[in-house]
């Protein structure tokens, strides 16, 4: 998936190079017309991609206009998979090492028709200091730095999540996550993902939310497979250069994999993940902050859609 960064697509790109694999597909989103430059950067960015010079059949799938970094990765991705069944999926500032594809290839393989398996990762930022037994292990976290996933999973993605309502109070969450602080966190993002629909600026949360409602597991490698090199200031997400997770460096992975005895989620390493990179450190909210949240959660749909709207509007006005 590219955008407008060519330096960054470059790095990718020649990583995808040396792997040399048999079909591309290249989603990328189009220029914004009031950015000045944005349209000679999106060109440049593509224009990696012609330099494919081995034997490999490339699809592409270009947006004339711009879709934003929720709808196009969104209406892409759905375009993979009505071109192929299973797919290794890079964004343009996830560099791979070597290792990344060999390592979702064997698994894509090995539970492609499994269905409790809906996503593969590349990613590992050290959640434990000791050495791990298996090359990988099972996870609710689905990390999409560098992933894999088959058609039979992407399925169930709904950008709009269109289910939250319905089973928003019942205790599914408490069960797949086990943790309660968890629990509050998950519910208050996806109350103002479904409340800010017309304005939200991810995919990957979407994503998340299918594969926990399905009871979807995640795989992560014992060692990170991908770095994500574009933690700076013309990032939409990812700005704070100073972030652990920046640029984190990369391990190659050993073969023969060595797979778990059993197919149990890794709760100790859920629990750090959610601590390390969900939630990082913050300060606590003032009781105000903590009560509006609970008020808010309280809210039919429709009012907090009609709240979140108001408020960006005013937000927009004072802006301006």
């Amino acid at each position: 998936m590219i955008f407008n960064r060519p330096d960054l697509t470059e790095h990718v790109f020649a990583a995808i190079a040396e792997a040399r694999p048999r079909k591309l597909l290249v989603i990328a989103d189009g220029p914004r017309p009031e950015r000045a430059g944005e349209a000679e950067k999106c060109a440049a960015a593509r224009a990696i991609v012609e330099r494919v010079d081995w034997e490999c059949d490339v699809l592409k799938n270009y947006s004339d206009i711009n879709m934003g970094c929720a709808r196009r990765p969104a209406t892409g991705l759905r375009w993979v998979f009505e071109q192929v069944e299973e797919a290794i999926i890079l964004e343009d500032d996830c560099v791979p090492h070597p290792t990344f594809f060999p390592f979702c290839e064997e698994l894509l393989e090995k539970y492609r028709n499994d269905k409790r398996v809906m996503h593969i990762s590349g990613n590992n930022f050290f959640f434990r200091q000791e050495s791990m037994p298996f090359s990988y292990f099972f996870s609710r976290y689905c990390l999409s730095w560098g992933w894999a996933t088959w058609r039979r999973a992407f399925q169930y993605y709904d950008p709009e999540i269109k289910l939250w309502p319905s089973v928003r109070n019942n205790s599914w969450l408490l069960d797949i996550l086990g943790d309660p602080r968890a629990v509050d966190h998950w519910k208050n993002v996806y109350d103002l993902t479904l409340a800010s629909m017309d304005n939200v600026n991810t995919w990957d949360f979407q994503w998340v939310f299918a594969c926990w409602v399905q009871g979807g597991l995640s795989i992560l490698p014992s060692a990170n497979l991908v770095s994500n090199i574009g933690f700076r200031g013309d990032a939409t997400h990812t700005k704070r250069m100073e972030d652990k997770c920046a640029n984190f460096a990369t391990t190659e992975m050993i073969f023969p994999l060595t797979h778990p005895a059993c197919m149990m989620r890794d709760r100790e390493i859920d629990e750090l993940i959610f601590n390390q990179v969900v939630l990082p450190p913050q300060p606590q909210p003032n009781l105000y902050a903590r009560l509006r949240q609970k008020c808010a959660a309280t809210l039919p749909t429709p009012l907090r859609k009609s709240i979140s709207s108001l408020r960006s509007r005013l937000s927009s006005s004072y802006s301006n």
